[in-house]
Order: C-alpha cells, then structure tokens, then sequence
C-alpha cells in the first residue's frame, strides 16, 4: 500500500493501517495490552472474556472447548489475571441453596485507575485582594504539661558468640572440619563454603572438647531442619552456640579403677595405684 504521508512511515517495525470501528469493537486498554508480567495466553484470554457480553459462560471446560489450550494452562492464566486484579471469583448461595462461582471481569485492574481525573474549572480571575494578615495564636498557658516522649525500643539481642576449645588439638580440628564438611552428604540444604567450614571447625571442635561423640553433633545440627535455609552458616553457627553441651563432671576417685602398673620382678600387668612388684612377686 502506498504510504499516505510520504516520509511519515517509520524504518523500522510495525506499520499500522487503521480502519475506524463503526459496530462489534471492543475498547482495550494499553495496561492490559502492554502489561509486562502478564503471558500472552492471558492477555489473549482477558481480551476474549472482555468482549464476552454480561452472562456468558466462561468456565475453564467451556474456554477449553473453544480454544486449542489445555485445561491446565487455562486454569494458570486465569490465575495471572486474578492476580493481577482484572478478574475476581466469588462463591455465592443462589436461592435453592445451591452454591455457584460468580466470575467478575474489570476493564481495568480493581482499585486502579490509569487515567487521572479531569482538573476542575477554573474560577474566574478576579482582581487581586491584600492578603490578610495571620493571626496571632494565643500562647499556650504555662501549666501544661509536655508531650510524652516516645518510648525507646528495646535493643536488639547481641548474637551468641562461636565456642571455641581450650586445647586446639589438631586431631580433633581435623574431625570437626570433615564432620561440617559431609552434612551435605545427607543434607544438601547445608552446603558450606570452604571460608565457612574453617570458620565453624573451631566450634565443632569444641563441643568435641566436651565428649560429645560425632554422630551425637551431627544429630544436634540436622534435627528437624526447616524446608528453606537461606544462609547455612548462620544456620549451624547459631546451633552452635546455643546447643552446646557443658562439660562432663569430673568421675568420683572412688569409683576410678587403679591404673594399669608393670610388676618389676615378671613384668605382668597389675593394677595399682603406684609401680610396684605384682601379687605373685610379692
């Protein structure tokens, strides 16, 4: 077709050649036709139903038997557009008691408006008058008492800090770094950085410290884990420092056996509470 206004057409994109509706248009709006988070399967579908007259049925079987989409893919994009305010389901009681689904579709999204409002007319100019000037606001009386001040908010709770052990032992560093290391092996929610496991070892380590047994300090970090962890780290380091256990208390020295001693004379092994010559020997 040969351009109207020469020079006027664009290089580049869509030409429009536009016709005037006279009869069975429908009026839609560039935020529906230019939403940005909407599927084309929902704007496509918000059109349809927007030239629908008031009554028409528009359930997911009946849409599915008019469209080439599956029921599923229906069923999501009305969701988009429910969520987006252009469509509202409301359960309603009719008359018998039987209850159905009202379906209500907005033109616009509901309690938006995209286009302000009309300013109102203006009044006619009248010439300018002198301002009068304010007046004076009494003074308050002197006995009143000032306004409260606000109450301060409690501070926030400082954060527990990380055990550590008395005796750095290597050995136990060792086993505390491959314990937090394979909790991933089980539980891939507690992935660690290689920074975050030497950081957290010394911790471990500690409560190893304290005779707990490897598969007890394992359990008392994976129990009941919640469904999403957004920062491991943070998650084992606060059980950590709030979960460890105290120290064991010191054995009674009547219930300690004697240690093992090495008789002088046979060299059989006896216990004592001192070196010495066995019961034989002696």
């Amino acid at each position: 077709a040969a351009d109207p206004v020469p020079g006027s057409s664009p290089r580049f994109g869509v030409l429009h050649v536009n016709t005037r509706h006279t009869s069975r248009f429908t009026v839609v709006g560039n935020h529906l036709a230019q939403h940005r988070q909407l599927s084309l399967l929902a704007m496509g579908l918000a059109l349809h139903i927007q030239s629908l007259p008031d009554g028409a049925r528009i359930g997911i079987r009946f849409l599915a038997a008019r469209f080439p989409e599956s029921e599923q893919r229906i069923a999501a994009a009305l969701r988009e557009l429910e969520a987006a305010g252009y469509l509202e389901r409301r359960r309603e009681r009719l008359d018998n008691g039987k209850v159905v689904t009202r379906t209500v579709f907005y033109n616009q999204p509901k309690g938006q408006v995209t286009s302000p409002p009309p300013p109102p007319p203006k009044p006619p100019a009248q010439p300018p008058n002198p301002a009068p000037e304010p007046e004076a606001k009494p003074a308050p009386p002197p006995d009143l008492d000032p306004a409260p001040e606000p109450e301060a908010k409690p501070a926030p709770k400082p954060k527990a800090a990380l055990p550590a052990p008395r005796d750095p032992e290597p050995g136990r560093l060792q086993a505390a770094t491959a314990l937090l290391a394979g909790l991933r092996r089980d539980h891939p929610r507690l992935l660690l950085a290689e920074p975050d496991v030497q950081r957290l070892a010394p911790a471990v380590a500690a409560w190893l410290e304290r005779d707990a047994r490897p598969d007890a300090v394992r359990q008392a970090l994976t129990a009941g884990l919640p469904e999403q962890i957004a920062h491991p780290a943070a998650f084992l380091g606060h059980r950590l420092a709030a979960l460890i256990p105290p120290p064991l208390p010191d054995e009674p020295a009547a219930d300690r056996p004697a240690p093992l001693q090495t008789c002088e004379d046979c060299d059989r092994a006896f216990r004592a509470p001192a070196p010495g010559r066995c019961r034989d020997c002696r």
